[in-house]
């Protein structure tokens, strides 16, 4: 067996740093920058720390990845993507850089298990069952899971799919209700696990109901299926788990670029180490702090602290739970034996029948889930890295172990130290419990970017909370992030567009020499301002929720000047305001065709702008709606016929082909500057046909309104384009998703036609009221109340003066009934006069 130290490379002889994670601010990478940069720090409780790399100018990272058996969900985003966005404040704002490395955890009790379980199930697919043994074999199943995870269903005998409604009501319905199983507090884990299972029992009861045979009852009858077969199953073919793990590093790594993260510098996989991991677990032994036993090894807690080290440093209050200690060591390693002491840990499993294994010195078996980390880390970057991280959640066990079992190894007498500064992101929750794939509380990142989010938007989420604090998505948080990318976006959209109108080339700073311009300089200075406070933020451990106040409260200062009637603004401050915040949300990973130093304007959409920053956008091809749309705007106006002089001038002397082949030959390849030309030649038309209007006759007005809101309403807003019209100015063209356009198109559409059909109820109400009035009206008032049975006689304005019993009329009756006769006489009246006696 081959020294994990021959193994081992080190951190010098590692590959180029890549393109992704250079120094491309060179001049900021010096010791004296960096000092004033503090962090939180998990292995020094309390406030951050001053953060100093080993090496000025570099960080080595380490991040613990995923364990690949099923789809990531917005627990992971909330990792991955706040962990992104320190790299990229690292790299990208402070200029240092940052070999970045991530493992995939593709040997693991819940690969095993998920893998395992898919196969005794199409297994059991393909046996040629009658329905009344899939129903026995669902039963068994159905009844198995009740005991073993929902005791209170099965207090009593005979549960069936009948009676478990009323059973699961009388036994959890306070936990149902949003409850806590003790009655007390608020719900959290353990709650979740209930309602999970309660789902899966519900499905299943279902499913027997009504008979589907095995469809629905697929979470019930995966448990039961394993404790019959697990030891059947060949695993001398590793591909009934590698099948799974490629899968979902695949779907990952899919997910991963749709949130624009960035990817690793370098990437470690567990099935791609077991020789150094057995090499790494040897040596561990020989220096005195692992055993042997039962073909497995563990980690002695107490040798290693007797000879100097701490223990659980990162969580030491969590050093006894057994729970966690349960949880770390994976559920298929409750029965291995052999263990000192209960804390001792698995750093080589023996595998059991229905397990993957590979050869060792004590026997065959696989790694522990902690020595995965350690090994991988220790290979990649050395006995010393500046940055470890990953979530909250893995602190104890996980890097508690890691800590303990690479100190271990690397021990010389004195405790080492194996990691410098530990990042823990703060996990993210749901109605009170952490959102985990274990609790099946979660909505997968392909799902939520699907129907929820867009990537942008949910890396707004995360930056406005603190990496390292727990994030709760409310119904307000959504709508403060809502509203943040909405402000930012319309800013960066109003100053393209005033730039355009203008004549100015976005593309640099006009001179700002604006000591005349008092609105313009307190502008500038609020710019430089906020400069200091987002790199203040920065520095304040990576405080993104300081920094997106920041930018949030520039951007209005900037709105409000460029909104000011009094003055015309100074396009070139605003220019300026709207460059530095591009940069800014470029460096945060807010968008996805930007690439540093982020020195253009505005941020990007992921169609075609991604295509660009990619270099892969035909000119011709991307400009062509454009062009067509202009095509039919100008047939259509030449087809009106009208005979302004000052049309018929743009129709003959406008040439967008010609501004776009300059533009073209130039190498532009941005798509709005592309389309430019034909947007402009289409809007002067419309803005010279609304100019003619009150020229026109009646019939040809109506035509050219209709036209000139074709051409705002449909043409142009289809291509995801807005004219804002303006008085005595051109329109303002602006670049908006065309969803969003057209979503705006069809309310207003919907809320004219809701107020037309109000409008046409309220007529229809009126006619009718005003039929019945003059329908009552033609009654006179000597016959109103002769057709009424009630009463006998009447006097000779028709007046009733007995009752139908021939007894007289209550006094307190006659004088009512006159104020009707003569609110009659005045109705009929009204009546005579408009209708005349017939």
């Amino acid at each position: 067996m081959r020294s994990f130290a021959r193994l081992h490379r080190p951190l010098a002889s590692l590959r180029p740093f890549s393109t992704s994670s250079r120094c491309w601010r060179a001049a900021s990478c010096n010791a004296s920058a960096m000092a004033s940069i503090t962090v939180h720090n998990s292995l020094k409780p309390g406030g951050p720390v001053p953060f100093v790399p080993r090496e000025p100018g570099k960080v080595s990272w380490y991040a613990c990845g995923p364990t690949t058996y099923d789809l990531s969900h917005l627990g992971h985003a909330r990792n991955y993507v706040s962990t992104d966005i320190i790299r990229r404040i690292l790299m990208h704002h402070f200029g240092f850089e940052v070999f970045f490395v991530m493992n995939y955890t593709d040997i693991d009790d819940k690969i095993i298990i998920k893998a395992r379980r898919k196969r005794l199930l199409e297994l059991e697919r393909e046996k040629p069952y009658t329905p009344e043994q899939i129903r026995e074999l669902v039963t068994k199943a159905f009844l198995a899971y009740a005991e073993s995870n929902l005791a209170l269903l099965t207090s009593q005998p005979g549960l069936d799919e009948h009676n478990y409604l009323q059973r699961r009501d009388a036994a959890y319905g306070g936990v149902l209700a949003g409850g806590t199983l003790s009655g007390e507090g608020k719900p959290g884990d353990a709650e979740a696990k209930v309602k999970m299972h309660l789902g899966n029992m519900d499905a299943a009861a279902r499913s027997l109901r009504e008979s589907t045979g095995f469809g629905g009852a697929d979470e019930v009858l995966l448990p039961y299926l394993d404790s019959l077969y697990k030891e059947t199953i060949d695993t001398s073919d590793q591909t009934i788990f590698t099948n799974l793990t490629q899968a979902m590093e695949k779907a990952f790594n899919d997910d991963m670029q749709a949130l624009n993260v960035l990817p690793p510098d370098a990437v470690t996989r567990v099935t791609e180490y077991v020789p150094q991991i057995v090499a790494f677990v040897e040596q561990i032994i020989s220096k005195g702090f692992a055993y042997e036993a039962n073909g497995s090894v563990y980690f002695d807690i107490a040798a290693f602290e007797k000879a100097g080290n701490t223990y659980a440093r990162l969580r030491p209050e969590s050093k006894n739970d057994k729970a966690l200690q349960e949880e770390g060591e994976g559920s298929l390693s409750k029965s291995l034996e052999g263990k000192k002491r209960p804390g001792d840990f698995a750093l080589w499993k023996k595998s059991k029948p229905g397990e993957p294994y590979w050869p060792s010195p004590w026997g065959a078996g696989r790694p522990g889930w902690h020595i995965e980390c350690s090994v991988m880390a220790s290979d990649k970057l050395g006995e010393q890295m500046d940055i470890h991280s990953g979530g909250i959640d893995l602190a104890f066990p996980h890097h508690d172990n890691e800590l303990a079992q690479s100190e271990a190894y690397f021990h010389q007498g004195k405790e080492h130290t194996w990691v410098n500064y530990f990042l823990h992101m703060g996990h993210l929750s749901i109605a009170g419990s952490k959102m985990s794939k274990s609790l099946k509380n979660f909505q997968t990142i392909q799902d939520a970017l699907a129907t929820t989010y867009t990537a942008r938007n949910m890396r707004i989420v995360f930056l406005m909370g603190r990496w390292n604090d727990g994030v709760e998505i409310s119904q307000d948080m959504r709508k403060q992030a809502d509203s943040w990318e909405s402000t930012v976006d319309n800013f960066f959209t109003n100053v393209k567009a005033k730039l355009a109108a203008a004549g100015e080339p976005a593309d640099g700073l006009k001179d700002l020499s604006l000591e005349k311009d008092s609105h313009a300089q307190a502008l500038l200075d609020e710019l430089e301002q906020a400069k200091k406070d987002v790199d203040a933020a920065f520095r304040s451990s990576f405080d993104t929720p300081g920094a997106m106040q920041v930018i949030l409260r520039l951007v209005r200062d900037a709105n409000i000047y460029m909104n000011d009637k009094s003055a015309e603004p100074r396009l070139a401050a605003v220019e300026a305001v709207a460059r530095w915040v591009t940069k800014v949300v470029g460096i945060l990973g807010l968008d996805a065709g930007a690439q540093p130093p982020y020195d253009g304007l505005g941020w990007t959409s992921s169609g075609a702008a991604a295509a660009a920053a990619a270099g892969n956008v035909d000119p011709q091809t991307a400009v062509r709606p454009y062009a067509d749309a202009y095509a039919k705007v100008k047939a259509d106006v030449q087809a009106l016929g009208l005979a302004a002089p000052s049309l018929q001038a743009l129709l003959e002397q406008q040439r967008p082909e010609s501004e776009f082949s300059d533009l073209e030959r130039s190498g532009e390849r941005d798509v709005e500057k592309l389309a430019m030309p034909y947007l402009r030649a289409a809007s002067r038309l419309r803005d010279e046909l609304r100019a003619v209007v009150p020229t026109l006759e009646p019939a040809s007005k109506q035509a050219v309104l209709a036209l000139s809101d074709r051409i705002r309403d449909y043409d142009l807003t289809d291509l995801g384009v807005q004219l804002d019209d303006q008085v005595d100015k051109p329109s303002l063209i602006k670049f908006v998703p065309a969803a969003r356009l057209i979503a705006a198109r069809e309310e207003k559409a919907a809320l004219a036609a809701e107020k037309a059909r109000q409008k046409e109820e309220a007529r229809k109400a009126r006619e009718k009221a005003e039929e019945e009035k003059w329908a009552k009206a033609k009654v006179s008032p000597q016959d109103m109340f002769k057709a009424d049975a009630k009463y006998g006689e009447w006097d000779a304005d028709g007046l009733p003066t007995k009752l139908a019993d021939g007894s007289e009329v209550p006094k307190s009756q006659v004088k009512k009934l006159k104020k009707e006769w003569e609110r009659q006489k005045k109705l009929h009246d009204e009546y005579l006069a408009k209708f005349g006696s017939a």
